[in-house]
C-alpha cells in the first residue's frame, strides 16, 4: 500500500507546485518509506523528476533543496513501501512514457492479472517493460489506449474512452493519478473503491482561478489548505485540465463500495478521513467493541482483576482509552516509543527486526511490575512482534498478560496491496484449518488472548460515518484477510503465483543484505557464504533457512503498490545490479550526491 499525491495550480506560471507536493509526501510518509519521487510539468510541457529509494528526507535531502530542480504549475507525487519487486531506484515511481503525450503515473494497489497484461503489452502492443513493477503495466496500458485515438492532441472524452478501455482489461484494486504533459491532471479508482483517493480544492494565491490537490488521505489536503473535499467514488474518474474545472465520469459501474478496511484499523492517520469515514472515530469505535468482546470472554470477575490497560503503541493508542472506559479499569502508557527508529514491520529480516522492536519500545518497569495487565493491539499478523512483547510486560515484572486484538484473526492473504504474508505464514493459520486461540496465545506467551469479531470491526467502521457522501450501490468492506472472501474475482493460479514471488523476493533480499554485511565490514559467517555462492545453492542448510524466514515481518507489510511479478530466477539472474537508473528521464534521486 503506497501514497499517492496530485496538484494542480491556477496560475501556470506558479513554481511553487513541487514546495507543496514535497510537504504533503511528509504527511503521508506512514503510508511508504521505501522509495518515494516527485514529478513537475513546467511551460511547454517539460517534465522534470527526483525519485529515489528512501525517506522523502534522504531523496529530496533534509533541507529540500532538490525541490529547487522541479519547476512547475502541475505534479504528481508517490510514496512507496517495501514490495515484492525490487529496491531499485527504477521501481520507484512516478513512472513515465514518451508516447503518446508523455505520461507521468502514480499508482497505489495491486493487479491481480499482471501476467496477461505483461503477455498483451509484448505480443499485441509492442510496448517495453523494464521493471517488474505493476504499476508501470498499467501505466503502458492506459498509454497503449490513448495512442489508440491516434491524435495529435487529446480530450476529455478521450481520455475517458482510454481509461474506460483499460478498466476492461485491468483486474485489482487500485487508486491512480497520472500527468499529461502540458494537459492536466487524472485521478481514477477501481470499481469496488478499495484502495482510497480523495480531491479537494482551495482559491488561486493569485485570486484567479481553483487549485486543484488530490491525494490517498484527507490530512494531506488539510494540512496544505484545501478544502471541499470529495471522494473519487468507486469506478469514477476526474480529469482536471489546466486552467479549467473538473470533469468527472463514471468509468465502470460501481460494483460494491468496499474499502479495504485495514486502512481503518492499522494503516491511515488518525486524523484522516477517508470515504466519509473518521479514522479516529472508527478506532474509539473498535475499542468500544472489543472491550464488550473482552468482558464475555474472561467474565467480569477477572475483568476486575486487570490492573492495568496499556496500548502498543501507536495505532492502538486510539482504541486502548476506549477498552478501559468501558472496562473500568485504569489506562496508562506503559511502553515509551523511540521515535528515531525505523518501524519493525519495514526492516529486512526478523533477527532485525527483534532487535528493532527492543530499540523501537521500551516497557516502563513501574507500569508492570506486580501487576495483571492487559495489552490493546491493532492486529496480530505472524505473532513474532506479538510475543517480543509479551515478553517484554513479563520481563518487566507483570504477573499475568492479557493481549486484545482490535482485528479478527488473520487467516488468508492480502492480494489488494499490502503483503501479509504467505497464509502458512500467519499465527491464524493451520494448514489449511483456523488455528485454536488457545494454541495462539500460547504461542505468544499470554495468558489470554482475544480477538475482535469480524462484524463488530465493520459496524466499528460503519458507525463512524461524519461525512455524506454521494449514492453508493452498496457499502461494504473489502476482509478478505479475515475470511477469504474477497470483493474481486481470483484465480486459484494466482495464489501460487503470488507464493512463487514471495519466495523469490525473500531469496533475494537475504542476498541483498548479506552483500550489503560485507560491503560495511560487518557480516557474519552465514552472510559470508551467502554473498559469495547465493541463496540457492545453501538452502538445504538450516541456518540460511531461518534466514529466509528471517524475512518475515508481524505487522502488516504493503505488497505491492504494485510489483507483481513471476520472477524464475536462475541462478544468474541472481546477481542482477541491485541499483538500476530509470531510463525513462533524467532522475536525480538516481546520481548520490547530486
Amino acid at each position: 500500500m503506497c501514497g499517492i499525491v496530485a496538484l494542480i495550480q491556477a496560475s501556470g506560471s506558479e513554481t511553487s507546485v513541487a514546495t507543496e507536493l514535497h510537504e504533503s509526501l511528509y504527511f503521508l510518509q506512514h503510508r511508504g518509506q521505501d522509495a518515494c519521487g516527485i514529478a513537475t510539468c513546467a511551460s511547454g510541457g517539460k517534465i522534470y523528476q527526483c525519485k529515489g529509494n528512501g525517506l522523502a528526507s534522504k531523496v529530496f535531502r533534509d533541507d529540500g533543496s532538490r525541490v529547487a530542480d522541479l519547476p512547475g504549475y502541475m505534479g504528481i507525487g508517490h510514496l512507496r513501501y517495501p514490495t515484492a519487486g525490487t529496491s531499485a531506484n527504477a521501481e520507484a515511481q512516478p513512472f513515465y512514457v514518451n508516447s503518446p503525450y508523455g505520461i507521468c503515473f502514480a499508482h497505489n494497489g495491486n493487479l491481480i492479472n499482471a501476467q496477461k497484461l505483461k503477455q498483451f503489452l509484448d505480443f499485441e502492443a509492442h510496448r517495453h517493460i523494464n521493471t517488474e513493477s505493476d504499476s508501470e503495466l498499467m501505466l503502458n496500458i492506459l498509454a497503449n489506449e490513448l495512442n489508440e485515438t491516434g491524435k495529435a492532441r487529446v480530450n476529455v472524452q478521450d481520455i475517458v474512452g482510454a481509461i474506460e478501455r483499460m478498466y476492461h482489461r485491468c483486474v485489482g484494486g487500485w487508486a491512480c493519478t497520472a500527468m499529461l504533459a502540458g494537459y492536466g491532471l487524472i485521478g481514477f479508482r477501481d470499481s469496488f473503491g478499495i484502495r482510497p483517493l480523495i480531491m479537494g480544492s482551495r482559491p488561486s494565491e493569485t485570486g484567479e482561478g481553483t487549485d486543484y490537490m488530490m491525494a490517498s488521505e484527507s490530512v494531506a489536503l488539510k494540512q496544505l489548505g484545501f478544502g471541499n473535499f470529495r471522494d473519487i467514488l468507486p469506478g469514477e474518474a476526474v480529469i482536471i485540465p489546466k486552467g479549467g474545472a473538473p470533469y468527472f465520469a463514471q468509468i465502470e459501474e460501481q460494483k460494491r463500495y468496499a474499502p479495504d478496511i485495514f486502512e481503518f484499523c492499522y494503516f491511515a492517520r488518525p486524523d484522516s478521513i477517508i470515504d466519509g469515514i473518521s479514522v479516529n472515530q472508527s478506532r474509539e469505535n473498535m475499542g468500544t467493541r472489543l472491550a464488550k468482546k473482552i468482558r464475555a470472554t474472561i467474565g467480569e470477575e477477572r475483568v476486575k482483576e486487570i490492573d492495568i490497560i496499556i496500548p502498543i503503541p501507536e495505532t492502538s493508542n486510539t482504541s486502548a482509552p476506549c477498552v478501559a472506559a468501558v472496562l473500568k479499569r485504569p489506562y496508562y502508557q506503559g511502553f515509551i516509543k523511540n521515535r528515531y527508529v525505523f518501524r519493525t514491520f519495514i526492516m529486512p529480516g526478523q533477527k532485525a527486526r527483534q532487535k528493532g522492536v527492543k530499540r523501537k519500545l521500551n516497557a516502563m518497569d513501574e507500569k508492570f511490575a506486580g501487576k495483571n495487565v492487559l495489552l490493546i493491539d491493532d492486529s496480530i499478523v505472524r505473532g513474532t512482534t506479538s510475543r517480543e512483547i509479551v515478553g517484554m510486560a513479563r520481563d518487566a515484572g507483570a504477573k499475568k498478560v492479557y493481549f486484545a486484538s482490535c482485528a479478527p484473526p488473520i487467516t488468508h492473504a492480502h492480494i489488494y496491496g499490502i503483503d501479509l504474508a504467505s497464509p502458512t505464514e500467519l499465527i491464524a493459520h493451520d494448514h489449511g484449518q483456523n488455528r485454536a486461540i488457545e494454541e495462539i496465545a500460547k504461542h505468544v506467551g499470554a495468558d489470554e488472548i482475544i480477538f475482535q469479531d469480524l462484524e463488530d470491526l465493520k459496524g466499528a467502521c460503519s458507525d463512524a460515518v461524519v461525512t455524506k457522501t454521494a449514492p453508493v450501490t452498496a457499502r461494504d468492506f473489502e476482509v478478505g484477510v479475515f475470511c477469504g472472501k474477497y470483493v474481486t474475482p481470483v484465480d486459484a493460479e494466482y495464489f501460487k503465483h503470488l507464493e512463487e514471488v514471495r519466495g523469490e523476493t525473500r531469496k533475494m533480499k537475504v542476498l541483498e543484505k548479506a552483500r550489503e554485511a560485507v560491503a560495511n565490514g560487518s557480516a557474519n559467517n552465514e552472510e559470508l557464504e551467502i554473498a559469495a555462492h547465493g541463496v540457492k545453492g545453501l538452502e538445504s542448510n538450516d541456518a540460511v533457512a531461518s534466514s529466509l524466514n528471517d524475512l518475515k515481518s508481524d505487522s502488516a507489510t504493503p505488497y505491492t503498490n504494485g510489483n507483481a511479478r513471476k520472477r524464475g530466477r536462475s541462478a544468474a539472474e541472481e546477481s542482477l545490479p541491485k541499483q538500476r537508473m530509470d531510463i525513462s528521464i533524467h532522475n536525480l534521486g538516481d546520481y548520490p550526491g547530486s
